[in-house]
């Protein structure tokens, strides 16, 4: 009998349902992410928060209300997006996320990023950085634009780090209205925005 073909779906039904690390004892909702399957842009966090854990979805804490107010002034609409994290279960006391955490779920955001195919994944915070790029330092590279396989990422800083340093905000802003510009440059340059957002 023939495979079902995957889906953003199926995924997720999978995700609210993993047992694969010891994540899935502590957590009360798994978070798979949400958004569009045509997004041009995908957004990647390292784990859920309380807030995400009590609703199931992503950025809808603290952190969220912050990147839905710097996407809003880079003219990035949040439904036009994905958005989703490394690991989607919450670590307790929002822990960074251990090695077998992460590598326990990286087979779902693999799958995610092979369905909706983004132009650019923008990549927010250190973790989601060394989890997917083995990257170290997201101040020294944060604005920056690195190829690998033939995938574009842009690196920017978690908006939670705006909530304890508010010197952060516009950093973020800043690395948004520049992604934002990325992504018309990959689609062509001559579209604006509103064409594929």
């Amino acid at each position: 009998m023939a495979k079902a073909p995957d889906s953003l779906e199926k995924i997720s039904a999978e995700v609210v349902g993993c047992p694969l690390c010891k994540l899935a004892r502590t957590r009360k909702n798994a978070v798979p992410g949400e958004g569009q399957l045509a997004a041009k842009i995908m957004f990647v966090g390292e784990a859920p928060g309380r807030s995400e854990d009590d609703k199931g979805r992503p950025f809808v804490g603290a952190a969220g209300k912050i990147l839905d107010e710097m996407l809003a002034k880079a003219g990035i609409q949040r439904s036009q997006v994905f958005i989703t994290n490394v690991v989607k279960c919450r670590p307790p006391n929002n822990r960074v996320p251990e090695d077998d955490e992460v590598a326990a779920c990286m087979p779902y955001l693999d799958r995610q990023i092979a369905l909706i195919r983004p132009r650019i994944i923008c990549i927010l915070g250190r973790t989601a950085y060394s989890s997917l790029l083995g990257g170290s330092s997201i101040t020294a590279n944060r604005g920056k634009v690195i190829e690998k396989a033939g995938q574009k990422y842009f690196l920017t800083i978690h908006p939670a780090a705006a909530i304890y340093n508010k010197s952060m905000l516009s950093l973020l802003e800043a690395d948004l209205k520049k992604l934002a510009k990325e992504v018309q440059k990959v689609e062509g340059g001559g579209a604006s925005l509103e064409d594929f957002m």
